[in-house]
């Protein structure tokens, strides 16, 4: 069954710029029957997000700051999380912020039961991160635009260099996964790989090493071996994992 997902947006602290991606990845996930964005819409800041509600049907909620040094944004969406909870008409919730102001709220949406993704920048505390199911960085969703496909090479290093580099704790996490799963002859399903890695690690995503899909990112280290076997349910090929031995 497609989740129902309320998504709630910090507009003080999420940038514009990557409204379309951000929708296209939510809809992987569920469908976004309830769209608000929070902020206080009197200040020039948020200009850039206006022209894009209506174009992603995001409801614009108005919350002025009372106080100066407080976040009365924050206040607004955690109030509205839990009316929502209570209303029953979703079972899950897409967090969208860089503030670890949310964890609580994160935390709390999962003990009732409901699916929680984050979306935020890398610059997100982990005590957020690990209090949503899943969490996604806005960074690898930005897809590149003509102008990006133009930039120098020098750009692209740069470019290339923000990717996260494959570490031995990544890769010990990776082969602790596999041998969580195996099966006697060291054997794991790779999807299910995936699923449990993202239940020990929120924030795991292969888009963050730069690979599109587990498997090639897999393929990618040396220690671990590849098998592809015949699905007698369908067309598409059952991939399995293990560690070299």
């Amino acid at each position: 069954m497609d989740l129902k997902l309320a998504v709630l947006i910090d507009g003080d602290n999420i940038p514009s710029a990557y409204i379309k991606e951000m929708m296209e990845e939510i809809a992987k996930y569920g469908n976004p029957t309830i769209k608000r964005i929070y902020g206080d819409w009197t200040k020039p800041h948020l200009t850039k997000w206006k022209n894009l509600l209506l174009e992603n049907a995001i409801t614009p909620i108005q919350q002025y700051g009372y106080t100066t040094g407080k976040n009365a944004t924050d206040s607004a969406m955690i109030i509205d999380a839990m009316d929502i909870l209570y209303s029953e008409k979703v079972n899950g919730f897409c967090l969208v912020s860089s503030d670890s102001d949310f964890t609580r709220l994160a935390t709390r949406l999962r003990e009732a039961g409901m699916q929680v993704y984050g979306i935020g920048e890398k610059k997100t505390p982990n005590p957020f991160i690990v209090a949503c199911d899943k969490f996604i960085y806005l960074e690898i969703l930005k897809k590149e635009t003509e102008e990006e496909t133009s930039e120098s090479e020098e750009k692209k290093a740069i470019k290339k260099n923000e990717v996260d580099k494959i570490t031995p704790k990544v890769i010990s996490l990776i082969a602790a996964t596999i041998s969580d799963l195996a099966d006697d002859d060291g054997w794991a399903f790779l999807g299910d790989v995936g699923s449990l890695l993202q239940k020990k690690m929120p924030n795991f995503d292969s888009r963050n090493f730069g690979f599109q899909k587990l498997t090639p990112m897999i393929k990618s280290i040396n220690g671990f071996e590849v098998e592809n076997r015949d699905n007698q349910k369908g067309r598409f090929k059952l991939i399995y994992v293990r560690i070299k031995g």
